[in-house]
């Protein structure tokens, strides 16, 4: 009975905390509401929640990272994709070495792969965090790209090195050639387990939908339970849970195009995996607060093995940390960019050299969040030999102190780094979008004509069908017609025998999007855009 009212009370916090978000006058960012409930909640109740690992891990993040690659933006994400790489793993990397010695400079209580460990933790970033402080910021839409391709990437490159640094901390020992080996199965692994199990699940689900009709509550149901059977078949056979994740989520988006839902089961999954989002990005924040005041106790203790005993050695400590972490990813940025440039120049291609605010900006906004609290919370709470593990009550505080620290820097920052900056322009898409409704109309209109034959042919009252059948072609036509420039007017039959030209004319279009998509002469922006409404539409139809 504790446990249900931990939750609730979990899930109340979350509820309110979005509301309480709304009231204030003035901007603050959701996460850092929910961290100020969360610490209420530790303070004000008995209750406290004892967190395992393990099964942390497992319930967080999984359906976080597979929902992150499902959705990404796939074609945005290529044509950046040397910078995110960049940044996805060189700068992980880098973080990782850099941070890791000048943590155990900086802390000589902490033993040297543990700092390591808390690189790894702090340096994947999280959109999500971003998004929320961006709210009413307008961020351009290219670096919000890059920052969401740079977080999917980077959470599963700082969740492996975070893999060997534990198992370093537990063995006490540490070899570079057998990481370079195990560091190749564990990603090649993870990443090959995720695409087989997403291809199985779709086919299977295909199958069985085409012999025996689809059930939209068991189609949401696998669409849930495939980044848990992705991880769980990928950690039993030791490869990367976090990276099969990943690569399940991406695999997921092409595994559609070929096998499509119904309509209304897609509008309802869409609404599912919203709140499932929303709802566990929440409780993560929300656990971070509740955690805060147990933490905080346990780290004056390890702080006090350094010779310090006061608290603002904390706040140091997190302050330089995020100084740390901000000024390698400026480096790092400015050093990327000015490459990118160079190449750019050796192909005879100008390029205008970016404002040292927009650099500044894309540092800055690689806000710590979701994915840095469930790793740092994954680590052991003893060694092999049954002590305790060193110093993790340190460094789940200095992790917790870079989340707040960062959300509050970049909510701050971003506005004033992002007023009156003159961005390149952003790719116009109403020409590509114009196009393929052009293309997906005039599919319609032939499918329509076909079935009006089809169902006139050697019939009576032939007049009926071609009559309905024109006069859903006059939609169409008057869209292509408009979308070329001439006046059109709207005209509406709400029969069942035009309900049934409209649903063909939608399925045609359905399947010439699906070509479009296939042939990547559209965005999969425009192609989500395109698809939701025509998921609208059938389901009003069908309706």
């Amino acid at each position: 009975m504790e446990t249900v009212s931990i939750v609730l009370f979990l899930l109340l916090a979350v509820v309110v905390s979005g509301a309480v978000a709304r009231m204030l006058p003035f901007s603050i960012p959701t996460p850092l509401v929910q961290i100020l409930l969360g610490a209420g909640i530790g303070l004000s109740t008995s209750h406290r929640v004892e967190l395992d690992p393990e099964l942390f891990l497992f319930l967080f993040l999984p359906p976080l990272l597979f929902l992150d690659g499902w959705r990404i933006p796939k074609d945005e994400l290529l044509k950046d994709a040397s910078t995110v790489v960049e940044l996805a793993l060189g700068l992980v990397l880098i973080t990782v070495v850099g941070m890791g010695f000048f943590i155990h400079w900086m802390i000589p209580a902490m033993p040297l792969a543990v700092a390591f460990a808390l690189a790894a933790v702090v340096s994947p970033t999280d959109p999500i965090a971003v998004s929320a402080i961006a709210a009413r910021v307008p961020i351009p839409k290219r670096m919000m790209h890059i920052l969401e391709g740079e977080s999917l990437l980077n959470d599963a490159s700082g969740l492996v090195c975070l893999r060997f640094a534990v198992a370093a901390a537990l063995t006490g020992t540490f070899s570079a050639g057998d990481a370079a080996l195990n560091f190749a199965w564990v990603a090649l692994g993870g990443l090959a387990i995720g695409v087989a199990v997403t291809i199985a699940a779709t086919r299977a689900k295909a199958w069985v939908t085409k012999r025996w009709g689809e059930d939209t509550g068991s189609q949401i149901l696998v669409s849930l339970l495939i980044p848990f059977g992705s991880y769980l078949m990928a950690e039993h056979l030791h490869a990367s849970g976090i990276l099969a994740a990943v690569s399940a989520g991406v695999t997921m988006t092409y595994a559609e195009i070929s096998r499509q839902a119904m309509a209304v089961t897609r509008m309802r999954r869409n609404s599912v995996w919203d709140t499932i989002q929303f709802t566990l990005n929440g409780i993560i924040f929300v656990l971070l607060g509740e955690q805060l005041p147990g933490i905080l106790t346990s780290a004056r203790q390890t702080v006090a093995l350094t010779g310090h005993t006061g608290p603002g050695w904390l706040a140091l400590y997190v302050l330089a940390i995020v100084a740390g972490l901000a000024g390698l990813r400026f480096a790092w940025v400015w050093a990327s960019l000015k490459l990118t440039i160079l190449r750019n120049t050796k192909r005879g291609e100008g390029v205008q050299s970016p404002d040292w605010r927009l650099i500044a900006a894309t540092s800055v906004a690689g806000v710590r969040g979701a994915i840095t609290l469930a790793g740092v919370l994954t680590l052991p709470l003893v060694l092999n030999d049954g002590t305790p593990f060193p110093a993790r009550d340190l460094a789940i505080f200095l992790a917790a102190g870079v989340i707040v620290v960062s959300l509050v820097l970049a909510s701050i920052a971003l506005p004033i780094l992002l007023k009156g900056l003159t961005l390149p322009p952003e790719p116009v898409k109403h020409a590509e979008e114009a196009g393929a409704r052009v293309v997906t109309a005039e599919a319609a209109i032939q499918a329509i004509e076909r079935h009006q034959h089809a169902l006139a042919a050697d019939r009576v009252e032939a007049d009926i069908y071609a009559e309905a059948g024109g006069q859903v072609m006059n939609l169409y036509r008057e869209r292509v017609e408009g979308l070329s420039g001439r006046q059109s007017a709207e005209t509406r039959a709400g029969d069942k025998l035009l309900r049934e030209f409209r649903l063909v004319g939608v399925r045609a279009e359905r399947k010439a999007l699906a070509r479009l998509v296939r042939g990547r002469d559209i965005s999969s922006e425009t192609a989500r855009k395109l698809t939701r409404e025509l998921d609208l539409s059938e389901a009003r139809y069908l309706g």
